[in-house]
């Protein structure tokens, strides 16, 4: 199953920003929002958790409740799954969230309803039209029956397809079959109440493939959820890594081996508490396009990661010379066989960025990534920006 799936509650403190609807939504419940100063300076109200349940937090992304979310450690190492997991909640609900858009956009543009706004002038049907929820939601459990069939009829070929694919390894196919009913059960009831509603009528065939094909295309495009979690850990585990080395530097005085406090409990456990108590950690943060956003910039995604006393210009000439290399002679899974147990640095997370950028230009997503440095605070930014 996919990565948000795996547990009820994720272990991992992070702070939510909140759009404007969502700031509203929570004022009107009574509900307080904290202040709180994010890695870039700026202070935002919204949402403290120390620990969250996965399912509510994505719930939140689909309706557009959330502008960023920011996560700060001294290690990641410990929470590495729960990073991974976190990240590919985001992709994977921002996925859902725009193929929701575009299915609905495809039902405002079939012929039936264009047919049935020329006949019906009075009760159109467009973007602008509002139902009423309870409405919906009584109409739908009433015809139960109905909807499962409707949805049978969008998964059997896609059903077929995915379990005779011989590409596909049983639990990569098992993957794709939950991502499929996944994506169809987080449309807009709206979407299902015209589909049982006009069902069998002239068009309505051809709506299903439509809406069959754009679900093929977003199950293509969720494949870069992992390869973002992956090459995320990797960037993040490095600057824990820089940060560590540097701090033991400062400690044990003398010679020692720069790799021991990676490996040496007792000295890797002092130098995390060094670091905690100054406050040095490692702040990633993922910013989300809204659905009221400018043309352009409701499927965009940006991950920055802020690591201070970094050697930016190094890191900066390493990105831009490896992620055009070219990593065509090696898949990635032997690229990480390869590599020695426990092993591996920057470069690990370099090279991915070949991976990603590749995986990326395959499914038509907008990819690019950026270093740059906050001189005032001798802080390296890594950025990397997505159009879904």
């Amino acid at each position: 199953m996919s990565g948000q799936e795996r547990k009820t509650v994720l272990d991992l403190p992070l702070k939510l920003v909140l759009t404007e609807e969502g700031s509203t939504v929570f004022i009107r419940q009574n509900k307080k929002l904290t202040k709180f100063k994010l890695a870039d300076n700026v202070e935002e109200y919204g949402l403290a958790l120390e620990k969250f349940v996965p399912p509510s937090v994505q719930r939140m992304l689909l309706i557009d409740y959330i502008s960023k979310i920011e996560i700060s450690r001294v290690e990641f190492v410990s929470r590495r799954q729960e990073v991974m997991d976190l990240s590919k909640l985001i992709v994977y609900g921002l996925l859902y969230r725009q193929f929701n858009s575009e299915v609905f956009n495809l039902v405002l543009a079939s012929e039936m309803i264009k047919r049935w706004n020329r006949s019906n002038p009075q009760s159109i049907i467009d973007e602008k039209t509002r139902f009423n929820e309870g409405f919906l939601q009584n109409f739908l459990k009433e015809r139960e029956r109905t909807v499962s069939e409707v949805r049978e009829e969008l998964l059997a070929p896609l059903r077929v397809v995915i379990t005779q694919n011989s590409n596909l390894l049983p639990d990569e196919k098992n993957v794709q079959l939950f991502l499929s009913e996944k994506f169809l059960f987080n449309l807009r009831p709206v979407v299902w109440f015209i589909l049982v509603k006009f069902r069998g009528l002239e068009g309505y065939d051809v709506l299903l493939k439509d809406i069959r094909s754009g679900l093929s295309k977003y199950m293509e495009k969720s494949r870069i959820a992992e390869y973002v979690a992956l090459m995320i850990i990797e960037l993040a585990v490095n600057a824990e890594n820089t940060n560590l080395k540097r701090e033991a530097a400062l400690l044990y005085r003398g010679p020692m081996d720069a790799n021991s406090v990676l490996f040496e409990p007792k000295i890797r456990q002092r130098v995390i508490e060094e670091l905690e108590k100054k406050g040095e950690a490692v702040y990633l943060s993922w910013k989300i396009g809204g659905t009221s956003s400018s043309i352009g910039t409701q499927g965009k995604l940006q991950i920055t990661l802020y690591n201070r006393d970094v050697e930016y210009r190094e890191i900066k000439d390493n990105i831009d010379s490896k992620k055009q290399a070219d990593l065509k002679k090696k898949s990635l899974f032997d690229f990480y066989k390869e590599l020695p147990q426990g092993g591996g640095d920057m470069d690990l997370g370099l090279y991915y960025l070949s991976y990603l950028n590749e995986a990326c230009e395959k499914v038509g997503v907008k990819f690019e990534s950026l270093v740059s440095q906050i001189k005032e605070s001798d802080t390296t930014v890594i950025s990397l920006s997505f159009n879904l």
